[in-house]
């Protein structure tokens, strides 16, 4: 892919994202997890211990398979084509497991992700087993 695009149309674009997301500048505060009330201290103790557990979170944009050969050919300017299209969204995985999509947004000069569809619990677990 090129960047044929008129460097007037990507600064539009990045002034209609701003306004987009200052139409939807809501702060989402994620709230504090707390057990229900009446589990005695040893079940709260290891459900602290459990939520104190890191994960790997990360955004994909797409995949794709290349030969080797291929993949020793890239360098910089390459361009490697994915399996999704412009627009569709990003696949939200924790440990290597589908949890959510996503579109990008960029807040504060940095990349995040507004969450669009979240998996299920009980599809996230089937797809554990």
């Amino acid at each position: 892919m090129t960047d044929d695009h008129d460097p007037m149309d990507q600064d539009l674009l990045a002034d209609d994202w701003a306004a987009a997301l200052e139409e939807q500048a809501e702060t989402v505060e994620l709230e504090q997890f707390d057990a229900p009330a009446g589990k005695d201290t040893d079940q709260q103790r290891k459900l602290d211990a459990i939520l104190d557990i890191p994960v790997t979170i990360s955004m994909e944009v797409g995949r794709s398979q290349i030969s080797i050969r291929n993949l020793l050919q890239l360098n910089q300017g390459s361009v490697v084509e994915l399996d999704r299209v412009a627009g569709e969204p990003l696949d939200v995985m924790v440990n290597g497991t589908l949890v959510a999509h996503g579109e990008v947004v960029v807040v504060n000069d940095k990349f995040g992700i507004r969450l669009t569809d979240v998996i299920s619990q009980t599809e996230r677990i089937k797809k554990l087993r």
